[in-house]
């Protein structure tokens, strides 16, 4: 019986868990930035309704942020 080093498949998953989590995290945190950036220029235009829904677009990325790197927190503790 040949022993088994290394599971390929519990591997491939946490690789590709990694790059979604990864990349998905990326993506909410640069959101949560161009929000703020928005928000700032709209309010100086004056365009208040523009800049309160790019507010609302960044505080909303920012709290998904939070949230995943609670769960990938909660997730490391616990296993």
């Amino acid at each position: 019986m040949i022993a088994t080093i290394v599971h390929t498949d519990e591997l491939l998953h946490t690789v590709a868990a990694a790059s979604v989590a990864g990349i998905g995290v990326t993506f909410l945190f640069s959101l949560g930035i161009w929000g703020a950036g928005q928000f700032t220029e709209l309010s100086r235009d004056g365009r208040s309704v523009l800049a309160t829904a790019a507010a609302v677009v960044g505080v909303l990325a920012m709290a998904a942020v939070t949230a995943a790197v609670v769960i990938g927190m909660l997730v490391m503790t616990n296993k």
